[in-house]
């Protein structure tokens, strides 16, 4: 049969642009450098070269509506009108300083007086944010409360179809699915239900999709992430619901439900019965999709098969792709079959041309954004009987062999390590109670001690000498003796306000996961690997290809330099070995776990070296370790076991008198915390700023014994907190933990913030916790 005319579509691709420019269009815009036109000017120039990139390669199903200035889920509650009320009144427009306000917060006497006509001169604070699904993508968390209407305040999707057909593009504009979009919120109410909100919702989605249809879009594209996720009953009836609505209100307009990131499982026959037109299914994560929904589905139903991985970055083997395809299609016929990425190209960098440092032999076996929308094209044409791709396939085959072969790779001494972990490499030699005690001595810290997470502010000067130094124009002793310098300026800083736990600053560092890969062996760093975390915020994930050793210490000078200047203690920073597994693009001809064990074993060995020169306290950051986890529950216990086990392991080294701290970014540890006390860490520090202090519950009901520093400085707004905001957050920590448990330290590093934002902050920081210590001592005489 003919295949000449299957489709191949994206689902969605990266927006920040191939050198950046929404990040610094953005930052232009915040710092009052560019105009609100120059920025959507800037926005439109990077939707017509993404339209035009994905038709030149053969994309034949291109999105819209895929973009977003800051992110794709405030884009949603925008769309809808789910503005909180300190935003905007329910009359209000919603303009972009409020859209920006809810994504960021503002500060006194600045945005705040446009954004809230009411509240003259009041600092807004952000709305919460966490991270989307099982990615390093934060999204921001819409609100819901009882009694909510919607509205539609927000023509984007509209608009930006109709700009891509004005260019001569036709697209699929993609929207996040209603009942996604409600399961992603929250409540201050925690006893209320968002997913009660629903038929609302639905009347705003079919005012959008009566829209569309009247301008000429035959498809949408409706994310619905959340059918990979373990859903009750009323979800499932939701799904339905929603989508019934939808086919008997809406107009005549084609919907393909997008699921991604896993397994329909026990949401597959929900998924299959929804009256639309197309599902997508990940065929990456869950391969025995394929099998299952040939079986099962309508046999009008058109299938998009996400056969290309959208989260990593390792070329396909098409040949072998090839063969799986073909039987799949003769069952099904061509027209019931796109070809799709696993889920959007948002996840991975644009384009692996762009990387001219990269040894040969590793370039060869990845694939960025546009390489996967050349694979599937590719594929698409193999799948129609086209012999002119057969260099194509060979290419992408004789990638596949020398990366299984490669020394590279494979590293023997890597075996024997791994081999020889044993129990007593699994634990501290003795439990927290022993340990605090020694502890306590050997410090002498204050009631309420004070720290920071680890980084200080990177300024242009500090991101300048690092450029100069990689480009060889400054000299490796010149870049020393200008990192020496910020050091000792910012230790000095720190000591002059009082805090009482110090860091060195992390000048040298740039990026807590790159810094780490660029010394280890088995690992690959690229120069515009870029993918968006938030907002203006990219990340260059390092590539995890093979066996990873330290060949020599990474941080211990750096230490020993900063611990001179003061007589204070220097926490010593290091990423532990889950969180540079999970922000890297990691490996896939090993499991996760072993892959983890081997870079526990290296951060293990820097440990080691960091006590015998004399480091007291010692941070291991675990950020990313929630987001590792599985979406469904029935995994967790598996992925939690050897994660635990591998901080742990190195961890576990030292003595008694050493005092071990981790950090956690954003999460829910309610149903981990468990795990967090496996781990045992002396002191934890979370992000709590945001949630109030919500998180903490968590630790109470538990009984957690060791040491908490709630976060009370959210460092991901500009906004300096006032000494009695701080106060108060330190208060409600106090109903949920004993004061004896408590450090006061911001949300996170400061590497994002500026100067003149962290040295208030970090003034008023100190300020509270000298009251807190004034009010404990009055309590204990």
């Amino acid at each position: 049969m003919s295949l000449l005319s299957l489709p191949v579509a994206t689902l969605g691709t990266p927006r920040i642009g191939p050198r950046r420019e929404l990040k610094f269009a953005l930052e232009k815009y915040w710092a009052g450098k560019i105009s609100e036109q120059q920025l959507q000017e800037d926005a439109s120039g990077l939707r017509a070269a993404n339209w035009a990139r994905q038709k030149s390669i053969g994309i034949t199903i291109i999105p819209s509506n895929d973009f977003s200035l800051y992110d794709h889920v405030l884009d949603t509650s925008v769309m809808v009108g789910a503005i909180p009320e300190i935003y905007a009144s329910k009359g209000e427009s919603v303009s972009l300083k409020t859209y920006f306000a809810m994504a960021r917060g503002t500060q006194c006497d600045d945005r705040g007086r446009s954004v809230d006509q009411e509240r003259r001169g009041a600092a807004l604070p952000a709305q919460e944010m966490t991270k989307w699904f099982d990615t390093n993508y934060h999204y921001m968390v819409p609100e819901f409360y009882k009694g909510q209407t919607f509205r539609l305040c927000s023509r984007k999707p509209v608009e930006e179809y109709e700009e891509a057909k004005a260019l001569g593009f036709q697209t699929r504009p993609v929207l996040i699915g209603p009942v996604t979009f409600l399961k992603l919120g929250k409540s201050v109410d925690r006893a209320f239900q968002p997913l009660s909100l629903l038929d609302d919702l639905i009347s705003v989605y079919i005012d959008v999709l009566h829209e569309l249809a009247q301008r000429g879009a035959g498809w949408v594209q409706f994310d619905e992430p959340c059918l990979a996720l373990d859903l009750d009953e009323t979800a499932r009836k939701a799904l339905q619901h929603a989508y019934r609505q939808f086919a008997n209100e809406g107009p005549a307009i084609k919907i393909m439900v997008a699921s991604y990131f896993g397994a329909l499982g026990d949401n597959l026959n929900t998924a299959l019965s929804l009256p639309v037109s197309g599902l997508h299914v990940d065929l990456v994560r869950a391969p025995e999709l394929l099998d299952q929904v040939i079986a099962s589905s309508r046999a009008d139903l058109v299938l998009s098969l996400g056969i290309i991985d959208g989260r990593n970055v390792w070329k396909s083997n098409l040949s072998a792709l090839r063969q799986r395809l073909e039987p799949a299609i003769a069952k099904l016929g061509k027209d019931r079959v796109q070809l799709a990425p696993s889920c959007s190209l948002l996840h991975v960098p644009i384009d692996v041309e762009l990387e001219t440092g990269l040894a040969s032999d590793v370039k060869s076996w990845l694939a960025f954004s546009v390489q996967k929308m050349r694979e599937l094209a590719i594929l698409a044409r193999v799948l129609a009987g086209d012999h002119d791709v057969g260099q194509a396939l060979a290419d992408s085959e004789s990638a596949a062999v020398t990366r299984r072969s490669s020394s590279k790779v494979h590293d023997a001494n890597v075996a024997v390590r791994m081999r020889a972990i044993d129990q007593t490499m699994r634990r501290r030699a003795n439990p927290f109670a022993i340990r605090s005690e020694i502890q306590k001595g050997r410090f002498g810290l204050p009631a309420f001690p004070t720290t920071t997470i680890g980084s200080f502010p990177q300024t242009a000067e500090v991101r300048s000498a690092r450029a100069s130094h990689a480009r060889g124009t400054m000299s490796n002793e010149k870049y020393d003796s200008f990192l020496k310098e910020e050091i000792a300026r910012t230790v000095r800083w720190q000591d002059d306000i009082g805090l009482d736990v110090l860091v060195h600053g992390e000048f040298e560092r740039n990026d807590m996961v790159q810094y780490f890969s660029e010394q280890l062996a088995g690992f690959a760093s690229t120069k515009n690997g870029w993918v968006q975390s938030y907002g203006s915020r990219c990340v260059r994930p390092p590539i995890l290809f093979g066996d990873v050793l330290r060949p020599k210490p990474i941080t211990v000078e750096w230490w020993r330099y900063a611990q001179s200047l003061t007589r204070k203690p220097m926490k010593a920073m290091l990423t532990g070995p889950v969180t540079i597994l999970n922000w890297s693009f990691v490996r896939d001809d090993l499991p996760r776990s072993e892959v983890c064990r081997q870079l526990a074993l290296a951060i293990r060995d820097e440990v080691r070296d960091l006590e015998e020169a004399g480091a007291a306290i010692i941070q291991i950051d675990e950020a990313a370790l929630r987001e590792g986890l599985p979406l469904r529950r029935s995994a967790w216990n598996a992925y939690l076991d050897w994660a635990g086990e591998c901080f742990r392991i190195c961890s576990s080294g030292v003595g008694d008198q050493t005092q071990i701290h981790t950090h956690m970014c954003y999460s829910e540890f309610n149903d981990i915390i468990g795990a967090i006390a496996a781990m045992d860490a002396d002191v934890i520090s979370i992000e709590t700023s945001r949630s109030k202090m919500e998180l903490l519950d968590a630790f109470r009901k538990y009984r957690y014994p060791n040491q908490i520093g709630p976060g009370v400085y959210d460092i991901h707004s500009p906004r300096v907190p006032e000494t009695n905001e701080i106060m108060n957050l330190m208060v409600l920590a106090q109903a949920h933990l004993q004061k004896s448990q408590l450090w006061v330290n911001p949300d996170c590093g400061l590497k994002t913030r500026k100067w003149e934002e962290v040295r208030p902050a970090l003034a008023n920081m100190v300020a509270a916790a000298r009251e807190l210590r004034a009010a404990y001592d009055t309590q204990n005489h």
